[in-house]
């Protein structure tokens, strides 16, 4: 029984997605801190507000405080692009430098255009001779 949980937990993934999780954790705190510390306070200062939490509008003494979704939507855009530009970017560019080229298996037919083996002496769909 504790030997599958074992193996389960050990597998690559888990321990891979757990030091993402935590890595992840660590990096969303980073964001936030630009967000409020840095980013918040320079939108703020265009638009004469030291914080957006106090946007709001009422209708009916119902509170709408659309300024909290504000910071919230901009530290999610911040830390977007900070994964896309950090994170994806970096690593899709690794990815495709040691990628091997693919490698080439088939040949067009000169006569049909149908893919046939690189060995093939003649086209199994149209059996004419290849070179």
């Amino acid at each position: 029984m504790f030997i599958g949980f074992r193996d389960f937990v050990l597998r690559g993934n888990v321990v891979d997605l757990a030091v993402g999780v935590v890595i992840g954790a660590a990096f969303g705190t980073v964001v936030t801190a630009l967000v409020k510390d840095l980013i918040t306070p320079i939108i703020a200062a265009l638009v004469k507000k030291p914080d957006f939490s106090g946007f709001f509008f009422e209708i009916n003494g119902a509170k709408f405080l659309y300024g909290d979704f504000a910071n919230a939507a901009i530290s999610f855009l911040l830390i977007a692009a900070a994964v896309y530009f950090f994170v994806v970017l970096p690593v899709n560019s690794l990815m495709k430098r040691f990628q091997a080229p693919p490698t080439v298996d088939k040949k067009k037919c000169p006569e049909c255009r149908s893919e046939i083996a690189l060995d093939a002496r003649r086209c199994a769909f149209c059996t004419s001779a290849v070179v």
